[in-house]
């Protein structure tokens, strides 16, 4: 089978699934269907069914993910970050009068490091930061993480992050977009593959943050509160065909009379919401925390209860 034969078939949805797993266990060897199914959260005869699927199209072999199973892969693997670090963090204050909010330390650690390791590990070395508040600060993060690229928001203290989005709107595709206070405690919610556009989001019985709104596993919109829904993260991933539209929407929303004052989020789960079809991708609430007061900082750094900025 050639190169262009493969990448002009599209994988099904548990195709994926297994073929994905398959290759981030691949060098651990042969796993078994059991344990594939409880890996990818399928019964033991779809896991079986799937495998001899992938079987006759060549993807894998003994139950072990082949070179054309590799390039099956290649269109959805994600390509670059973008990491919208360019606010002033208020609600931080006094600690970011001197330091931006992704460069505070909690137990030592810079929160923008705990994505910058996640994304790093995987492989991926297109990031974009895009900075504006203390901009120059950033520049320590290239002794560690020397591929990353800045782009900078000369409009950052007139405008909300759509003014970010604004600056990077054209690199969207196969893109991974975060927030750049989230402080990040499992890694697993970074994979090299992504099947659809999604958003990470917390499943919950009741809550008071911002919730997506959904129908059939779809974001049809956000409010703020309720219950059995899942808690709103900035944390998305966007195909390449989702994410070239998105750079005309993210343009007409901002050229719209208070668009400036728009999330950048806002502009596909609710402005255009009907043109896309955005799935929740779920995570726990013990694997990542969003770090947007004072009261969040202090529960994951003691230090901070006794006055000390840490930083």
């Amino acid at each position: 089978m050639q190169k262009n034969e493969v990448l002009s078939k599209e994988l099904k949805r548990n195709q994926f699934n297994v073929l994905a797993h398959l290759e981030a266990k691949k060098d651990e060897g042969r796993m078994s269907q059991r344990a594939i199914a409880e890996a990818v959260k399928l019964s033991v005869g779809t896991v079986n069914s799937v495998i001899l699927e992938l079987e006759k199209l060549g993807y894998v072999d003994g139950g072990v993910i082949t070179d054309a199973g590799l390039i099956a892969l290649e269109p959805y693997r994600v390509k670059r970050a973008i990491i919208l670090a360019a606010g002033f963090g208020e609600r931080l204050i006094p600690i970011t009068l001197n330091t931006p909010k992704p460069l505070v330390r909690i137990g030592g650690t810079r929160i923008i490091d705990t994505i910058l390791d996640s994304i790093t590990a995987l492989g991926i070395d297109d990031i974009i930061i895009v900075r504006g508040y203390l901009s120059e600060q950033f520049d320590q993060l290239l002794y560690k993480y020397p591929t990353i690229k800045f782009v900078e928001n000369p409009n950052y203290a007139e405008s909300n992050n759509i003014s970010s989005m604004m600056c990077v709107r054209y690199m969207l595709q196969n893109a991974y977009v975060l927030d750049s206070d989230l402080f990040i405690n499992n890694t697993g919610i970074f994979t090299k593959y992504q099947y659809a556009t999604n958003y990470l989001g917390i499943p919950t019985d009741v809550t008071d943050d911002w919730v997506y709104q959904s129908k059939g596993g779809f974001i049809t919109g956000t409010r703020q509160g309720g219950t059995n829904t899942h808690i709103a993260i900035g944390f998305s991933y966007w195909t390449s065909e989702d994410g070239a539209r998105m750079a005309e929407h993210v343009r007409e929303v901002y050229e719209t009379p208070g668009g400036k004052e728009r999330f950048w989020d806002q502009v596909a789960l609710v402005y255009y919401n009907k043109e896309y079809k955005i799935e929740i991708r779920e995570c726990n609430l013990e694997d990542i925390t969003e770090i947007d007061t004072f009261s969040d900082l202090k529960k994951l750094d003691k230090a901070y209860s006794v006055g000390s900025n840490a930083t």
